[in-house]
């Protein structure tokens, strides 16, 4: 496959096409050069996860079960924020398939993603304002599913980015750009949610309006290769239905990357996603509207280490196994101290080196996955049907970690994530296409 070359003059230039505009599958060749270089699409990366996850970590951690429990009491705020997030999340997993179907077949002179990354975030934004003014729990579920739907509209191109335009040996440093913007937004949602915790209608504002401006800067500072020309496809309801499902025979790796995803990310969200409730009703603190930004910086500090060291080392020896599988290990047994010692202390302890781990994931695991998507034509389905193994968790843990907690109470939540993360660490090693 050759690539367009931003060199050669423009009548020269070959014919952008369907099978030279994206890379493969294989990670063989690489993707045409984008349109204003690969070093001004690295940096904008960062700030356009940042925005984005801004949001995933202010409001699902901090702000929302808040809102909920202003709104609607105090003694059922578990059971309600239960079936909130599950309903969301759920949503928000159908939601980027679908998205990243309609964006492969879109066919514009602004390319495929980029009319879907400014009208999820406008839709998104709009979404965000009408969930502050909800008071009832058909309204919760109602606004919180639609910012869901339409964040994930912006979400799900923007993560095509990567096998369609950036190189091969220049992923692992995307992915840790990548890593850190999603990783210091969600962290510092966090911190700036708190900020807004006696003022969650002003947060949601202040978030929608910051992700629409990052992710419109993102557009216009980098512009795609017009997809006008590319071959339409028709559309097949049945055939849209099969693009849940991949084949564990004939695509092993991507079953073994997608399940050891699943698996850690279940343990993960599994306790994080119930840490205001657990500070408060485990941990017993008292305001923990003060505690949060300090838990938020700490787990940056590591977050920022390991990202920043493991994407580009993994690039440097080519490999990525390793780096999966010792974040899923450091993850799991960081899960450990508050299990068996339930102390703020200890939870904070946790956070920096479950941060460690989360931030060496983010950095690999995304060009790793990127190298064992099982097709060439349709990389943000298939990128979305990857995030299922995000969003999936987000279903499960919810309901489940939400049962569990209800009926053995917040412990019981430790050691089925140190179990899930163990075992998603184990499925790294099934892969074969990497090292």
């Amino acid at each position: 496959m050759s690539s367009t070359s931003s060199d050669a003059p423009e009548e020269l230039r070959p014919p952008i096409t369907e099978t030279t505009f994206v890379a493969t599958a294989s990670g063989e060749d690489d993707p045409p050069t984008p349109v204003k270089g690969v070093r001004r699409l690295l940096w904008w990366i960062l700030p356009s996860n940042f925005a984005i996850f801004l949001i995933w970590g202010a409001v699902p951690g901090v702000l929302l079960p808040e809102q909920v429990r202003v709104a609607l009491g105090d003694e059922g705020k578990l059971a309600n924020m239960v079936i909130i997030s599950t309903i969301g999340a759920f949503v928000a997993m159908i939601a980027q398939p679908v998205a990243g179907q309609i964006s492969d077949r879109t066919r514009s002179r602004f390319g495929r993603r980029a009319p879907w990354i400014v009208l999820g975030a406008l839709a998104g934004a709009l979404s965000l304002v009408g969930l502050a003014f909800a008071n009832s729990l058909v309204g919760f579920i109602i606004a919180w599913s639609l910012v869901q739907i339409t964040f994930n509209f912006a979400q799900g191109p923007l993560s095509a980015v990567l096998p369609d335009r950036v190189p091969i040996a220049r992923r692992g440093t995307f992915a840790t750009l990548s890593g850190i913007g999603l990783m210091i937004g969600a962290l510092g949602g966090s911190v700036l949610g708190a900020l807004f915790f006696h003022s969650i209608a002003v947060g949601y504002i202040v978030f929608a309006v910051f992700a629409v401006l990052v992710l419109l800067g993102f557009v216009l500072a980098n512009p795609d290769h017009p997809s006008t020309n590319f071959a339409s496809e028709p559309f097949s309801f049945v055939e849209f239905l099969k693009t849940f499902w991949v084949n564990p025979v004939k695509n092993p790796d991507f079953f073994w990357a997608f399940t050891g995803r699943l698996l850690l990310y279940t343990g993960y969200f599994g306790v994080i996603g119930y840490q205001l409730y657990i500070l408060t009703d485990y941990l017993q603190v008292k305001q923990p509207e003060t505690v949060i930004p300090l838990l938020g910086l700490i787990s940056l500090v590591g977050v920022i280490i390991a990202t920043a060291v493991s994407g580009p080392l993994s690039d440097k020896v080519g490999r990525r196994k390793p780096f999966v599988f010792g974040s899923s290990v450091v993850m799991g047994l960081a899960l450990i101290l508050p299990w068996v010692w339930p102390t703020l202390t200890s939870w904070m302890i946790m956070t920096f080196v479950i941060g460690l781990g989360f931030g060496m994931f983010q950095a690999v695991d995304t060009a790793l996955m990127s190298q064992v998507l099982p097709s060439a034509k349709n990389f943000a389905k298939d990128l979305g049907v990857v995030n299922i193994a995000a969003t999936l968790p987000q279903t499960l843990a919810p309901a489940v970690g939400g049962a569990i907690a209800l009926s053995l109470g917040y412990w019981a939540l430790f050691p089925i994530g140190i179990v899930l993360s163990i075992l998603g660490a184990v499925c790294v090693w099934f892969i074969k296409a990497t090292k």
